[in-house]
């Protein structure tokens, strides 16, 4: 099994969640990964109820979840446009499948993948046991495999490719600041980008590029160290630092300079 990843972008308080909890991002089998970015795996056990913050990447995720006082059960979380808040309390356990952006629909092609933004479909007729059951984290990400693999493994879709390859490209490259300079780039209208975003990313590409600049923000905010807020702010591509204030509050619900200091503390 490849080694998890370590990375931790997007949970708010990342090192008082992973105090809590275990957590690892384990790889998944090869002729997956064009596909699935990674798995995820948590296990707590817990004398006090915590609630974990995370702001959500635009991705959909496949998760297989046992919690103190349910039965267990399957859900297809699409992309959440809010702060994301999970109650965990006593014993629990989940597996998780993250796609790529893009990643999802060839696994679904029935739907936009708009038509699961901000959704949590519980799925009726598939087995959790198999995948939550082993104690063993290697047969965890053995049985993932295994029923990502038992499914109906997608056809070539050059759309998805094409999503994929765009989503990486807003993640990795700072200086895309305009949906319509991406549209230009590519050689699409900025409403065929807009369709394309929305038939296989689930949300547009303006919130894409706004999440991953707060994405970048709080990675920044999570040292702990004073920062030179407008300096981030032109680095990351923001008019002033007003702008990225406002939108890292509305997103995490406070200012990152506050943010910072509660960290450091």
């Amino acid at each position: 099994m490849a080694t998890p990843r370590r990375d931790t972008r997007g949970i708010v308080d990342a090192a008082d969640f992973l105090a809590r909890v275990r957590f690892r991002r384990p790889e998944p089998a090869p002729p997956l990964r064009p596909y699935v970015e990674h798995y995820w795996l948590i296990d707590w056990d817990l004398t006090e109820p915590y609630v974990s913050h995370v702001v959500p990447h635009p991705a959909v995720h496949l998760v297989f979840q046992r919690l103190e006082g349910q039965e267990p059960f399957v859900e297809i979380a699409g992309v959440q446009q809010g702060l994301f808040a999970q109650k965990l309390e006593g014993r629990g356990r989940v597996c998780g499948v993250k796609f790529r952006p893009g990643g999802f629909r060839p696994f679904a092609p029935e739907h936009p993948v708009s038509h699961w933004t901000g959704r949590r479909v519980h799925l009726t007729g598939t087995d959790p046991a198999p995948i939550l059951a082993p104690a063993d984290e290697k047969a965890r990400v053995a049985a993932l495999d295994a029923h990502l693999l038992a499914a109906r493994m997608p056809r070539p879709d050059p759309q998805a490719d094409l999503a994929m390859t765009l989503v990486d490209r807003i993640r990795a490259d700072r200086a895309i600041r305009k949906v319509a300079d991406l549209a230009s780039d590519e050689g699409l209208s900025v409403r065929l980008l807009q369709r394309l975003f929305a038939a296989y990313v689930g949300v547009g590409p303006k919130w894409v590029i706004l999440r991953y600049r707060i994405h970048e923000a709080l990675e920044r905010a999570e040292t702990g160290e004073p920062a030179d807020w407008a300096a981030v702010a032109a680095d990351l591509g923001y008019a002033d630092q007003a702008h990225l204030v406002r939108d890292f509050t509305a997103t995490v619900g406070v200012p990152p300079a506050a943010y910072a200091r509660h960290r450091g503390a």
